[in-house]
């Protein structure tokens, strides 16, 4: 993807405008992680994309990039406890507006991963499917992806048996075997079904 904005074209043409994204909405462990990136037309990154649709070497290559090229980047993240008080959609929405508020150049426009904006004052537009579409989206993701990532990885060492590390939260028949052998631990959202479920069951006896 060219570092332009590709096949969406936005209201503002200006420079400022940074891409926002999230990455661990379905995972059943983990805070929700995202990311803001203003890139730098002056210095071009070769590759964006989807984090999704990327490699695990190629996303951590363009982490380090991005991180060097960027005109500004910032990482936030909404934790556990918010995500079992306020619900996933919300809590992703209070971590993309943390991410764009911590940036050290504020941007005079922002464009919002899928189909909801965060109830904030920056000029925005929500674009679905954005982080395949929009560069500074997709870098986004790459920054958030990577970062949740090796954060599961070292959970896995806290809490060892549950496979953190490979399946990174998400349920998975050897995460959810892991859940029902070794329980619920600190790190698992209450609220998500299969882990409410688990709960709902060890009170029962």
């Amino acid at each position: 993807m060219s570092q332009d904005l590709g096949p969406f074209i936005s209201q503002y043409q200006g420079g400022l405008v940074a891409g926002v994204d999230e990455v661990g909405r379905g995972p059943l462990a983990g805070d929700v992680v995202t990311a803001a990136v203003i890139l730098d037309p002056e210095n071009p990154i070769e590759g964006l994309n989807d984090s999704k649709k990327l490699s695990e070497k190629k996303r951590n290559a363009l982490f380090e990039e991005i991180q060097e090229k960027a005109l500004c980047w910032a990482i936030a993240r909404a934790s556990v406890a918010e995500i079992d008080e306020l619900n996933i959609l919300q809590a992703s929405l209070l971590a993309m507006k943390r991410a764009v508020e911590a940036l050290a150049v504020q941007p005079e426009h922002v464009l919002v991963d899928g189909n909801k904006i965060p109830k904030w004052t920056y000029q925005a537009e929500a674009v679905v499917k954005g982080d395949g579409r929009v560069a500074c989206i997709g870098a986004a993701s790459i920054l958030a992806k990577v970062t949740r990532d090796r954060e599961m990885a070292d959970f896995d060492a806290v809490y060892p048996g549950y496979g953190f590390a490979g399946h990174k939260g998400y349920p998975t028949k050897i995460h959810m075997e892991a859940v029902e052998r070794l329980g619920v631990c600190p790190i698992h959202r209450r609220s998500y079904g299969p882990i409410k479920a688990k709960l709902e069951q060890i009170e029962l006896f």
